[in-house]
């Protein structure tokens, strides 16, 4: 089974539709930590609910960016974690991370990558007045939501849609789409080490 962290800064709505489908055995996978950056957030009350552990930081605590993420580098080895996944995280991913796990961080972003990047890609979306908007799961590089993608869903724009309703759509989706391709992800990186190891006998 791969153990995952989780990233995130808000709500956490993602976070726990990752926790219910390794619960209901949709997702053969286990959170090993919620990584949170921001601690007022909710996502942390729905960890202690599933009593998984959290290392919670203010990133103004520490000197820059490759400071707090070797303190994070840290606790994903102390907690043996294969694979990232960013859930609301609202902060770019730095050179730290990125080759220590490369390949094994992946964002669901609220769009149709490329369109809409970066915060507030709902909003964005409603006042462009587009007629179809959706949802990414991509690869995390160094850019803001520019890694290569994995998968989208479309969502339509209705007549009569706010914001708010056109955001409780696009959650719907994203929570079947991320743990359906996590689960994908994980299955595969899984073969793929196994493969490996059968080569070097």
């Amino acid at each position: 089974m791969r153990k995952i962290a989780v990233f995130a800064s808000g709500s956490g709505s993602n976070f726990e539709s990752i926790a219910n489908a390794i619960q209901v055995k949709q997702l053969n996978a286990e959170i090993s930590l919620l990584v949170c950056d921001n601690p007022k957030a909710y996502v942390i009350q729905r960890a202690k609910q599933q009593q998984i552990p959290a290392f919670i930081f203010s990133p103004k605590d520490y000197e820059n960016k490759e400071a707090f993420e070797t303190r994070i580098l840290d606790k994903l080895e102390e907690y043996q974690v294969d694979f990232i996944v960013l859930a609301g995280y609202m902060r770019l991913i730095g050179s730290t991370l990125l080759s220590a796990y490369s390949k094994r961080i992946v964002n669901i972003h609220p769009s149709l990558l490329p369109s809409f990047p970066g915060k507030d890609a709902i909003g964005q979306a409603f006042q462009a007045g587009v007629k179809v908007t959706g949802v990414t799961v991509h690869f995390v590089d160094e850019g803001m939501d520019t890694g290569p993608i994995i998968a989208q869903k479309a969502v339509d724009v209705r007549n009569g849609d706010t914001r708010d309703t056109l955001q409780a759509r696009i959650q719907e989706v994203e929570h079947r789409l991320f743990p359906a391709v996590l689960q994908e992800l994980l299955q595969k990186q899984l073969m793929e080490g196994l493969q490996e190891c059968l080569s070097e006998r």
